[in-house]
């Protein structure tokens, strides 16, 4: 069916309520309720945005073309919008806010998938070391549970983890690194348990030689990120978890530079008596659909 075209009229050349209100129009065929409520709010803001900081030409050119920089700079080894989400503090909003319910109900404390999780994380048994053998630093041996909000454990789940190295790298960032080192897939056992062995991780910066990195440098902000663990966790019956524990001895723990160390993802990592550390956590998943988050990079 194809749509009739709209009266003639002369679009408003001078009155920013009545622009707005003739763009508003234009989106009143968009078929999706959410898109078309989505869109609305979008318009508005944006035109707000403008009038309110009485935006120049020559400033939405820079504006637009910092996004177009943001496409290129993404790749194989890096997603630039995820990261310019990051550092706005928009991605943990969206995931606090996605998780308000459950947090109510004492479910787990999300945080930031990031752009550095791996599709085809290599599977792995439980007990199972995730390093390769050339890896430096103190061990790590990481215990949980999986369990419903009700506390009911959850058999079958699947747990991914990844990290930075001791030097602040992931192994897609350092070719010194063997193929998915510090990387791991894990199934929980009839009691809701997994476990396995790493090295303690340090802090980092965020990667810099993009435009984020220019936005950085121009809010005089720094660029690390608290030495952390990452999780996923995906369950039949259950929304999808992602989650970090950060180490809460690291000096950037109260500063995270894409703010996402809240709450009790803070956590010290306790000495083991052997010479290396321990972690245990308790991962509570909320009811609901699965919906498995699209992975950043191969």
């Amino acid at each position: 069916m194809q749509i009739p075209p709209p009266p003639k009229k002369a679009l408003p050349s001078s009155d920013p309520a009545a622009l707005l209100q003739a763009v508003l129009e234009t989106n009143a065929t968009t078929a999706n309720p959410r898109l078309r409520h989505i869109l609305d709010s979008l318009i508005k803001h944006v035109h707000a945005f403008a009038l309110e900081v009485d935006l120049t030409p020559s400033e939405l050119e820079y504006g637009l073309d910092f996004l177009v920089r943001i496409g290129q700079a993404s790749g194989a080894k890096k997603h630039e919008g995820i990261l310019l989400a990051d550092i706005l503090g928009l991605a943990t909003l969206v995931q606090l806010r996605d998780a308000r319910h459950a947090l109510e109900a004492g479910g787990t404390e999300p945080a930031l998938i990031g752009p550095f999780w791996r599709a085809n994380q290599p599977l792995r048994q439980n007990g199972e070391c995730i390093t390769s053998p050339d890896t430096p630093g103190p061990l790590l041996t990481v215990t949980g549970h999986v369990r419903s909000l009700d506390g009911t454990p959850i058999a079958g789940a699947r747990v991914e983890t990844w990290q930075a190295s001791p030097k602040g790298l992931y192994e897609n960032q350092d070719s010194t690194q063997q193929p998915m080192n510090l990387r791991g897939r894990f199934e929980t056992d009839a009691q809701g348990r997994f476990s396995f062995v790493s090295v303690r991780p340090a802090g980092y910066p965020v990667p810099i030689d993009g435009p984020c990195g220019d936005l950085l440098a121009a809010q005089g902000r720094h660029s690390m990120r608290p030495a952390h663990l990452h999780f996923i966790v995906v369950a039949p019956g259950h929304k999808v978890l992602a989650t970090q524990y950060f180490d809460a001895e690291d000096p950037h723990a109260y500063d995270d530079v894409v703010f996402g160390a809240v709450g009790s993802l803070l956590r010290t990592f306790e000495p083991d008596g052997q010479g290396g550390f321990k972690l245990d956590v308790d991962l509570r998943l909320e009811p609901g659909a699965t919906r498995v988050p699209k992975c950043p990079i191969p």
